[in-house]
This record gives C-alpha cells, structure tokens and sequence, in this order.
C-alpha cells in the first residue's frame, strides 16, 4: 500500500479572537461578561495505538562456509555473517573475525538471505480456520473507506504467522485491507513475531499504506448494489471526486483553519502529505497509466502497483516513475483483466529497470515466495535473460523493504540493520530447499532441528496439526 506537499497533516491549530463593540470602543463595564479565552490548538495523534514491538532475546551468532545473497544483489561464497545487539554486525568472507563467545553454526552446502518480506498480505485479517466468522479484510459497504485500519481487524493468533515463518522464511509482511473498495483503508506492516496483541507485531517506524483498487473488483461490488460506481469510468469519477475533498481538507489545515476531525479524510491528507504509502491493485497497464495520470492531478505518490498482471507492458513507465510492481509468478486468467499477462512480466519488468517484486495475496504462497520468485527467474532465463540468483533475490528483500518505506531497517544484509535473516538448507531457489533457522532482530524464532522452536499459537494449542511444519 508519495512525497508531496509539505505540511503538517494530522494537526490543526485555531486562534479565536473576542470582537471588539460595535462603536469600536474598547471600554468595559461591569456588566459586561468576560471575554472568552482563545481556543485551544486542536490536535490529532498521528500514532493513536502505537507499536509496542520489542525484539525477542538473542545471542551473538555466527554463520560461516555459507554462500550469501547479501539481498541488494551481492553474492559471497563461503561467506561469514555476523549477528550481535539484533543488528548485522558483519558481512563478509572466510576470513571474518568472530568475536569470541559467540555460538558458530556451519554453514557449509547452505545458503543464507534477508528474510523475505511479503508486501501483500492478509494473513490476520483473513485467517485460518477460513470462514465467516473471521473474514475481517473487506469493509464493503462504501466504494471509498479510507477510514478503516487494517490493524484493527488482525487477530495475532493466526496459524499463517507462524506457517510462513517456518515454511517460507517470512520475517516482515504488509496486512493490507481487501480490494472490494476503490479505497479500502490503512495497511500495516508487522513483524513476523508471536504476540498477544497486533502493536506487539508492530513494525517500529513503518509508515502506513492506503490500500486501493482499480477495475473490476469494485464496480463488480457495487454495480451489484446497483450505485456507483458500476463502470470503470464510474471508478475513476468516485477516486477524483474524494481526492478532490481530501485536497480541500488538507488546505484548510495547512492553512490553519478549524476542521472537524474527519478519520477519512485525515488518511487521504496523510497521503498527500508523502506520509502515508499508497499500495494500488491494478491489473491493466492502461488502468495502471491513468492512475498514474490521477496521482500527478492530485499530487500524491503511487508507491507500488499489486498483481499488475501487464506491467510488462508499461516497465518503461513504471521505472521512469519510480513505482514498484508486487506480482506473482504465473497467477493469470482467472477473471478478465487478469487475461493478457506472461510467465515473463517478472524478468521484463526487471530488465526494463523498474522495482520489481515477488507478493503472495494468499495464505498458502507466502510460504514458498521463494519458490514463486524461482518459477519467475527460471521464465526470464528461458526468455534469454541473464539474472542471477542473487539479483532474483532482490524481488523477495530489498525491494518490498524500499516499497513499504523501511529499507533503511531491512531487507538486506548490511551493517548496521535488523538481523532478520534465513540460513536455508540449500539453494533457496530450488523446490526442495526449506528453511532451517531463522533470526528476526538476531533472535532465534525457529529451527528446523528444535521442535521447541516452533511457534505455536495459543489458537491451535490441543488441537490436530498443532505447530506443523510443511
């Protein structure tokens, strides 16, 4: 789910002066009532439930004889990494220093990564067990509802935390509000940790996303209820009709003036204030040109197109841009818009030089991105491009952390970062490679060879399949 006009976005401040007589006199009698004192400044908290998140206890580690994809490109063959105080200490070779009292783990034959950070989730809003009673991710009952954070529908007991933790070496994900809507509310992005509450998954100091969706979803939704919008013109009429408001919104507080708090309306302002990432399910490169075209009307940022099934045809535009792209490997042809795609529009869009990413949509993909981002590789190769598997690996770390606006934290293996780290037991790109540990913030949260290390959440406690590993 950008940068743009400066301001401040969730404050407003309003002097009241008390009116002098009519005659203009300034004289006061004792009848008369007192003045009224000037108005408090009115403000809103940008941050009302904010991330309680503390990193999980770990210990200074050291994988050595591994090859390392460092997650921006980099490969080292029989490569060290160094894990202390949460933080990648050092990256580097055979001869890295390892401080002493450190625990060493062998690396030889295995692999170690960046976590991979899926940006298109709904694990928590959708969860499993799947039915109705936990289908949280759709407010559908209004085209436009920016107003509603996907936080607040997460539950942390979802079994798919911890299944694509162990299955698939997810460290970090962006939950994001369904497509229903033209605008379906804030996202947030966790990390991948067992918590009792969703602001202990809170990832500290990730912007928000507005999620929102072009196309069939919507008009599909509501031309069924038989109001707007029903076409995709409908859809555009409805977007530029509520940017306009929100443009309107956002002018009266930069210009100080008093606003009734409107949480709609405090979202779309963030948004065109370059704080708040806007995440857009797009299928059609023509849609995906318009939306662009409605970003410059407006004066907002499209951080990252989802699915976008044709971005192959408009890589070019997109790299110019600066957007990203989340896609799956071979997911197409299920409904319309999603007909004219390629098992290449991966590889294409990464030659062409736009950001390129590799997202699930789905509880059960999540755990093998790895494995999708390999079908994709294997496409382009087949197609004739030369992209290695260390430049693939960017699809899955880097660039999903630069599109949520936390590649300074994350999402590669640079000094200094977050220790959310894989050591895979092969190649990560073959279909027969499975996590064997994994670090989050230097902690230990699972390892293949300890059943202990299995997160299990209180949900499945006593019931069949409790904690399995696929």
């Amino acid at each position: 789910m950008i940068r743009g006009v400066k301001g401040s976005l969730l404050a407003a401040v309003s002097l009241a002066f008390a009116g002098c007589a009519a005659t203009g006199s300034d004289a006061k009698s004792a009848g008369d009532e007192p003045a009224a004192p000037a108005a408090k400044p009115v403000k809103f908290d940008k941050d009302p439930y904010p991330s309680t998140y503390k990193p999980y206890p770990g210990r200074p580690t050291a994988v050595r004889g591994v090859t390392i994809f460092d997650g921006e490109g980099g490969r080292i063959d029989n490569g060290t990494v160094l894990l202390a105080g949460g933080k990648v200490e050092a990256v580097g070779g055979a001869d890295t220093p390892i401080p002493e009292g450190a625990d060493i783990v062998d690396g030889t034959g295995k692999f170690v990564t960046p976590g991979v950070i899926d940006i298109h989730s709904h694990l928590g809003d959708y969860p499993s067990p799947s039915v109705d009673a936990h289908s949280d991710g759709n407010e559908a009952t209004s085209p436009t509802t920016p107003e509603v954070w996907s936080e607040h529908s997460v539950w942390p007991q979802d079994p798919g935390f911890s299944r694509a933790l162990a299955n698939g070496g997810v460290t970090s994900l962006q939950i994001l509000p369904g497509s229903a809507n033209l605008m379906g509310g804030r996202s947030i992005t966790l990390k991948n940790v067992p918590s009792r509450t969703v602001q202990g998954m809170k990832f500290p100091g990730a912007p928000y996303g507005l999620k929102m969706a072009c196309g069939e979803n919507p008009k599909r939704v509501y031309g069924a209820k038989g109001r707007m919008p029903s076409t995709r013109m409908g859809n555009f009429a409805v977007n530029r009709a509520t940017w306009q408001k929100a443009a309107a919104y956002k002018k009266k507080m930069d210009d100080g003036k008093v606003v009734d708090r409107d949480l709609a309306m405090e979202t779309l302002a963030g948004v065109l204030a370059g704080e708040i990432l806007v995440h857009n399910h797009c299928y059609r490169a023509d849609e995906m040109a318009l939306v662009i075209d409605m970003s410059k009307e407006f004066g907002y940022k499209v951080s990252t197109f989802h699915h976008a099934v044709e971005a192959y045809k408009i890589a070019d535009i997109l790299a110019k841009e600066g957007i990203c792209s989340a896609m799956w490997a071979d997911w197409w042809g299920f409904k319309m818009e999603a007909y004219d795609s390629v098992n290449e529009n991966i590889p294409l869009v990464y030659k062409a030089g736009a950001c390129t990413i590799v997202h699930s949509d789905d509880a059960n993909q999540i755990q093998r991105l790895n494995q999708e981002a390999a079908k994709a590789l294997k496409a382009g190769r087949r197609m004739g491009m030369q992209i290695s598997d260390e430049q693939a690996w960017t699809w899955l770390s880097w660039n999903p952390a630069k599109a949520l606006g936390i590649g300074d934290k994350t999402g590669s293996l640079k000094p200094g970062k977050m220790a959310d780290v894989v050591l895979w037991n092969g190649n990560p790109f073959s279909a027969y490679t499975r996590p064997e540990k994994v670090w989050i913030d230097g902690a230990l949260m699972f390892d293949a060879m300890d059943p202990k290390r299995r997160p299990v959440s209180d949900f499945e406690l006593g019931q069949p399949g409790e904690g399995d590993v696929k």
